[in-house]
């Protein structure tokens, strides 16, 4: 779940936009230049889940990480904002 947070979809077949649900949740591109924070968020998480599992996916995502970047969602709640999503993540010990 999301409960006032976000998520990051990897949309390969470009098929998300049809089927995610327009009534809860909004999704914007990451290749947009006001979603840098998130953009580079988005790089660390998958740089920390491919030194943990040695994941060769996630290794070959992030040594491509530009050809990428334009085929992932950033989804998040209607009544959450962009600009204080991030910080509230950031802020959380984990």
């Amino acid at each position: 779940g999301m409960t006032g947070g976000f998520a990051y979809v990897l949309d390969l077949k470009g098929a998300f936009a049809d089927k995610y649900n327009h009534e809860l949740v909004d999704i914007t591109r990451l290749h947009l230049e006001a979603l840098n924070g998130y953009k580079n968020h988005l790089f660390k998480v998958i740089e920390e889940f491919v030194v943990e599992t040695h994941s060769a996916w996630g290794h070959q995502i992030i040594d491509n990480f530009d050809d990428y970047i334009g085929k992932f969602w950033l989804v998040k709640p209607k009544a959450a904002h962009l600009d204080s999503l991030l910080s509230a993540t950031r802020a959380r010990p984990e």
